[in-house]
């Protein structure tokens, strides 16, 4: 197959889908992965929509509030600058980058550049710190590091040969000035010519956020997120012309999935905010002033618009979806009220593309994360006997054949991924309920569902439950030690604006726990406390597992049921 054929091959699947929109089972029954032979994203796809096209690929708004855009064709050019540029560098095929941008032009453009260049791209976020980067330098086998001067004193202990480039004013010594980029030739020719990437060839690795164990690093290549993001574009529902915006940090998947691939695969704008500070009625001025049509946020982000008057909004986006985190059914329905709009919850992975998710035009059933994408297949094992089960066990990913979108496995870890892989099943580490139409609800990972007097507890559920409650903003449910039952429900509480700490807000989210959950469901402890997440905001349930296991902080820091009645 060649570049144009590939190319064409990948543009029919994505014309398919979005001549499908709102017809989710005709995208299903006829929706096949393009698989090229050869494939580069970069060159046979984002040049080729780029010529000619004067509308914006991206559009940045500062905290100051200006505003600057990129059209395709402008970001076309410079990304062929960019490519020319690090090449002369030392930057060659195969060779590995970590990139620490923050939400910059320079971001996209170096994106871009390591493709063209056939690079490998490491994407890490700004908020790493030295013991990190030496982590991701070492086992990444990093050759170049692409970074902000700000962020450049970091790898003064981070041991290496790595050719050192740095974005922004006063680049220190030993130190190359990226934005010399722009003075190289905008005309790019691929080593080896057009066609010469393989679609098999990697492209990303990605460290995970390790909620739970030291990060994994995942392997993508130049199909499985570029051609993998097409279920993504399905799932946000996006249109050519719309203007997308995603709130995501630059170093997670997630930025790729809603920043990168899926709206280019569109032919959308990319639509960033950069704030110091989150600001409900900010962002919401901003979404009106930028025109955006559809709006993606991870669920703490909608936790604490709910915060604030929705109202604000004078033009709510035609599309409204969360990720990273199940979203609670208490935040879809205040949404619903005020905007008009039901936000679409989804699931996927660092490892994967969109796997699971209420699509646009379909039914959604609260409390559900939706059906199977266009091109994956799910399957639901026992975790105890390993068996297929119709109604709830972990989720898993059908690879025979292989989704276009699931990585090719942990980079330098061959047991891991032989055992997250085995039996032609990629397994998740989620566990999952399917009901009789094929609705998946989230149960919660595998390591975090736990017995209490030998019933099953779902945390999710009692976490949806709490945050009902006006007073909570935030709440995480973990086992707590009891000498009768074995395990019983305890509840970290991030408490709303306006609420205290203390027995009588305690005496009132047990009595709302009374009333919305089971007996044996019900919340029997609480802790009020600021959540410890990950760096890319995710909630570690482990930490609170251990630091529950330990004990009680001190006195008056837990309140239990049976003492306030």
């Amino acid at each position: 197959m060649t570049e144009n054929s590939a190319t064409d091959s990948f543009l029919a699947a994505r014309d398919f889908l979005l001549a499908h929109r709102g017809e989710y089972e005709a995208a299903r029954a006829g929706f096949t992965w393009p698989r090229p032979e050869r494939f580069n994203w970069a060159l046979d796809w984002f040049d080729r929509i780029a010529e000619g096209n004067g509308a914006d690929a991206l559009r940045i708004v500062e905290e100051d509030g200006t505003s600057r855009g990129v059209s395709y064709e402008e970001m076309s050019r410079r990304s062929a600058s960019a490519a020319n540029w690090l090449r002369a560098q030392g930057v060659a095929a195969g060779d590995r980058i970590l990139v620490m941008l923050g939400n910059q032009r320079e971001l996209w453009e170096v994106m871009l550049a390591a493709m063209k260049l056939r690079a490998v791209v490491i994407p890490a976020t700004p908020l790493l710190g030295p013991a990190d980067l030496r982590d991701r330098v070492e086992r990444g086998r990093v050759r170049h590091v692409i970074a902000r001067t700000e962020d450049t004193p970091k790898f003064e202990g981070v041991p290496g040969t790595y050719t050192r480039i740095a974005a922004g004013p006063d680049v220190p010594a030993g130190w190359r000035r990226l934005e010399e980029m722009y003075r190289a030739d905008g005309n790019f020719s691929p080593e080896g010519g057009y066609g010469a990437t393989l679609a098999s060839d990697p492209l990303m690795l990605y460290f995970t956020s390790g909620t739970t164990a030291r990060p994994k690093l995942v392997e993508h290549t130049h199909a499985s997120y570029p051609i993998g993001h097409l279920s993504t574009m399905y799932w946000l529902g996006l249109r050519p012309g719309d203007v997308h915006l995603n709130i995501a940090s630059p170093g997670w998947a997630k930025h790729a999935w809603s920043n990168l691939f899926a709206p280019w695969n569109a032919g959308a704008t990319v639509f960033v905010h950069n704030y110091a500070r989150f600001d409900a009625q900010r962002l919401m001025a901003e979404m009106d002033r930028g025109g955006v049509t559809t709006f993606c946020a991870p669920p703490t982000v909608w936790r604490m618009l709910i915060q604030s008057d929705l109202t604000q909004l004078q033009s709510p986006p035609r599309e409204a979806v969360a990720a990273g985190e199940p979203l609670n059914p208490e935040v879809i329905e205040r949404v619903r009220d005020a905007w008009g709009v039901t936000i679409r919850d989804g699931f996927g992975q660092t490892e994967t593309t969109l796997q699971v998710g209420n699509f646009p035009g379909v039914p959604v059933k609260p409390g559900s994360m939706g059906r199977p994408a266009p091109g994956y297949e799910i399957v639901l094992l026992d975790p105890v006997t390993g068996e297929e089960s119709p109604e709830e066990g972990e989720l898993c990913v059908d690879l025979r054949p292989a989704p276009a979108g699931v990585m090719t496995g942990y980079r330098d870890d061959p047991e891991r991924t032989a055992e997250a892989m085995a039996d032609g099943l990629y397994r998740t580490g989620d566990i999952a309920s399917r009901d009789a139409d094929g609705y998946l609800t989230y149960v919660g990972r595998a390591d975090d569902v736990f017995k209490a007097s030998d019933y099953k507890i779902s945390p999710f559920e009692l976490e949806s439950a709490l945050l009902e409650h006006e007073a909570v903003a935030e709440a995480a449910v973990v086992p707590a030690p009891d000498p009768l039952r074995l395990a019983v429900p305890k509840a970290y509480v991030t408490l709303a604006a306006g609420w205290e700490p203390g027995k009588e807000t305690a005496r009132a989210l047990f009595e709302h726990s009374r009333a919305v959950l089971s007996p044996y469901k019900r919340i029997r402890r609480i802790e009020f406390a600021e959540l410890p997440k990950t760096v890319s905001g995710k909630i570690r349930r482990v930490e609170l597992r251990e630091l529950t296991a330990a004990g009680p902080a001190g006195p008056g820091v837990e309140y239990d049921e049976a003492d306030l009645g």
